[in-house]
């Protein structure tokens, strides 16, 4: 991935020294934040966190902002930081939807199991394959997402009575391989993914998959945070203050989902699945045009 010298991005306050010996080349690459700076950036996580706690699609505020922040920190280090960030919100979103919604772990935790080794699997496949290649498919199948939530209007709306079948189990398998080597080999509109796969395969409500799909990515995320973290590619600095306010918009998102119900998520659903479509044509076309 791309390394560049750093640029300090505001007046200097350095990052306290938590690395460690085999990290100490990178400290001169390592940027200088001031409070202003980290505010800013926890500030945004925050809204990361109340989104993705409802629909997913945090990552969709949060990189970006994390990349025009750090313009000089190579990509790994800027992608287990907000890894780091994410998963505080992640966890938080799965412990409140537990106690408020219920989440039927026979049923939530074969396919985060699944998706854990499919997400390593995935991450691994990044060094063979470049991912670029994927985002005209990527950007159809989110269209396709869209479209049919848009025409389809009970979908998600309530849960399809039945009992989780043997068949189920092995649906919920094939997700979650699916969605976990796609998260650690690409990433966008994995929890809108997920979310879909889940009411349209396993025929749970909007507010049930959006539970369900949290453990899931708690899942993936915890998978890429492994690797992260042994390679040295997390900034604690930023990322711990990033995470305690990912907890709070967590908070805030999952109680937002709970109240408001099925329809709210629907229509949030839609609006985040837009936002990635709008980001991904840009991607996909902005090559072609130049």
């Amino acid at each position: 991935m791309v390394g560049a010298s750093c640029t300090a991005i505001t007046a200097p306050c350095q990052l306290p020294g938590l690395y460690s010996g085999r990290l100490h080349r990178r400290r001169s690459r390592l940027p200088h934040l001031n409070f202003l700076s980290i505010a800013a950036l926890s500030g945004v996580s925050f809204l990361a966190g109340l989104i993705d706690s409802i629909v997913g699609g945090g990552g969709l505020i949060q990189v970006p902002a994390l990349l025009v922040a750090l313009p000089g920190v190579p990509i790994p280090m800027v992608f287990g930081t907000n890894k780091l960030a994410s998963i505080c919100g992640t966890g938080t979103a799965v412990l409140r939807y537990r106690r408020s919604v219920g989440i039927r772990w026979a049923r939530a935790l074969p396919p985060a199991a699944m998706a854990f080794a499919c997400s390593w699997l995935g991450a691994r496949s990044v060094h063979f394959i470049n991912p670029a290649v994927l985002r005209p498919l990527v950007l159809l199948l989110l269209v396709s997402v869209a479209v049919y939530t848009i025409f389809q209007r009970g979908f998600g709306e309530r849960t399809t009575e039945r009992p989780f079948r043997e068949r189920d189990v092995f649906s919920s398998l094939a997700i979650g391989a699916v969605i976990g080597f796609y998260d650690g080999f690409f990433g966008p509109g994995t929890g809108s993914f997920l979310i879909f796969l889940f009411i349209g395969v396993l025929g749970l409500s909007f507010l049930e998959a959006s539970a369900e799909a949290k453990v899931v990515n708690f899942s993936t995320n915890l998978a890429a945070l492994v690797y992260f973290v042994a390679s040295g590619n997390v900034l604690y600095a930023l990322a711990l203050p990033m995470g305690a306010c990912n907890i709070l918009g967590a908070v805030v998102g999952s109680k937002l989902a709970v109240d408001r119900g099925n329809h709210f998520i629907r229509g949030l659903f839609l609006v985040v699945i837009t936002l990635v479509i709008g980001r991904y044509a840009w991607d996909t076309l902005q090559p072609m045009l130049q």
